[in-house]
């Protein structure tokens, strides 16, 4: 038998967080070391699992499969196309900078004794939800998929609920409600989403005969399997309005803003960079997989509310006060360009979607990172308590810039790439609604430069006066993921690569083709006329 190597690139950050919440309550410094060995492992094997596979080979790659609940049809399958590969590499890459940034984010607080943090707990279950998205990522059995799409809620109520934003306005009685109502609020709405994908995964079961997403797929294109219209639509709408919670879509996403606001920084960046992500992956591998026909049905409608969500989250975000909900409604408007993309039916939409998934985690990670030093320093989340950042620490005031810029999709950065084929790719089959989805693009512009202006430039205020710049440790989290957004904004051939082929497999499965450009048509009819 092949070595599994799904199931240990899964498997290392999981037992990475039983060794890690094994450790002494008093040694916390080798808790956090050995929380980082094991990302850092496990970034090695998906770099090995990028290696491995062949863009140009089949569909699925790496696969293992073993019987698991035999008299329900329930098997252990797990493979990966060139989507889930370009994932699975952000997660495992992003997850070191995560407990990088939150070296001390756990640490006991030094004003109160009775308030123990439990560092350990914190890397463990930084770990744990590592696993189970990397997991999620690499199955391709429905049943199997929604077990981890689920149980990732449990360590993510904890890490928002448990660890909390210490520069949190008002007492501490006040912190620890908001906390819990963030919490409890992301639970309630991912676990009704995931409660009605279970009816549709019940359903899947009884209309197919099994769970394989493969068998499932070549039966459909095959025709032996022929799924009742209404059927088909109705299954469709339960896996949809779970991944749209996840992604989020508006209007189901008020959770985020909540969430990313009382969390730490980084436990924002692994919400909205790491976690999101399998929202909006689950839409292209599940929904038009399984269900093409209604998946074209919806397009409209979805397209839409992707639309409402871009221009929304964008305006939205100017008007916040707070850095951290400003961040959160930027990436609303983000995944309104990346679910657009998707239901373009096209496949620069749709590869520009994958590509989108990759920059918008780095950038987003490089952004809040930063924001996360800059508010660990002044103790405010408040735009208004900022004022000529740059003047007292510089290296801080540009790795910001970069971060915001990246966020606006400045040409030359990551961003840009991926946001510009989406918008080409819808266009070229709906152009209305391409042209309406340029309004987010002026004003991620507006947002991003006067959050900048107002806390970074004009007259020094006096509490930041004396604020330190970025010291080594943080340097070295937010270095490699600049140097990422350049890289893959000049040359991003590597990831177009891996992602295009996965891209012609989905547009075959819902039966679609781009459409010819305009000119080219008129050119064609005007020579046959001559």
């Amino acid at each position: 038998m092949s070595f599994p190597l799904l199931t240990v690139t899964a498997a290392v950050p999981a037992v990475g967080a039983v060794l890690t919440a094994a450790v002494p309550a008093a040694r916390r410094t080798a808790a956090k070391w050995l929380a980082l060995l094991f990302s850092l492992a496990t970034l090695a094997l998906a770099v090995l699992v990028a290696v491995r596979f062949e863009p140009g080979g089949a569909r699925y790659q790496l696969t293992e499969s073993h019987a698991w609940i035999a008299d329900f049809g329930v098997r252990y399958e797990l493979g990966v196309d060139g989507i889930a590969v370009a994932l699975i590499g952000l997660t495992a890459l992003l997850i070191p900078f995560v407990i990088g940034a939150g070296w001390n984010d756990a640490d006991p607080l030094e004003t109160s004794s009775s308030r123990w943090r439990p560092t350990q707990g914190f890397f463990a279950l930084i770990l744990m939800v590592e696993a189970m998205v990397i997991i999620s990522f690499e199955a391709t059995d429905v049943f199997l998929f929604y077990i981890f799409f689920e149980a990732m809620l449990i360590p993510m109520y904890f890490l928002i609920g448990g660890f909390g934003d210490r520069a949190h306005a008002g007492s501490d009685e006040n912190a620890a409600a908001q906390r819990s109502y963030a919490a409890v609020k992301f639970l309630l709405y991912n676990l009704v989403g995931g409660l009605i994908m279970l009816a549709a995964v019940i359903g899947l079961y009884v209309v197919a005969g099994n769970f394989s997403l493969q068998e499932i797929v070549a039966a459909r294109a095959a025709g032996t399997l022929d799924m009742a219209t209404n059927t088909e639509r109705l299954l469709f709408l339960g896996f949809f309005f779970a991944f749209a919670v996840k992604a989020p879509l508006w209007p189901l996403h008020t959770w985020l803003p909540n969430a990313m606001g009382e969390a730490t920084a980084p436990v924002a960046v692994l919400i909205t960079a790491v976690v999101d992500k399998v929202g909006t992956f689950a839409m292209l591998r599940f929904c038009l997989g399984l269900f093409p026909d209604a998946s074209k049905w919806a397009t409209p409608a979805i397209l839409v509310l992707a639309l409402i969500s871009i221009v929304y989250g964008a305006l939205v975000a100017v008007g916040q006060r707070d850095i951290k909900r400003l961040v959160a409604y930027a990436s609303i408007s983000h995944f309104g360009f990346i679910i657009m993309g998707i239901f373009a039916m096209t496949s620069q939409g749709q590869s520009g979607a994958t590509l989108y998934m990759v920059n918008h985690g780095i950038s987003t990670a490089a952004l809040m990172l930063v924001a996360g030093f800059l508010i660990s320093r002044r103790g405010s989340r408040l735009i208004a308590d900022y004022g000529g950042v740059q003047k007292v620490a510089p290296v801080l005031a540009g790795t910001f810039l970069i971060g915001g810029l990246a966020t606006l999709s400045l040409p030359g950065l990551a961003p840009f790439v991926s946001e510009f084929l989406v918008l080409v790719g819808t266009f070229a089959r709906y152009p209305v609604i391409g042209i309406i989805a340029t309004i987010g693009i002026v004003l991620a512009a507006l947002y991003t430069l006067v959050l900048y202006q107002r806390t970074m430039t004009g007259p020094v205020k006096e509490e930041v006066r004396t604020m330190k710049d970025l010291r080594l440790r943080e340097v070295l989290v937010v270095a490699p993921l600049i140097a990422l957004l350049i890289g893959l904004g000049v040359y991003p051939k590597p990831l177009t690569q891996i992602v295009n082929p996965a891209v012609e497999h989905t547009m075959s499965d819902v039966h679609e083709k781009d459409p010819k450009p305009q000119v080219a048509v008129e050119a064609k009819n005007g020579e046959a006329a001559k």
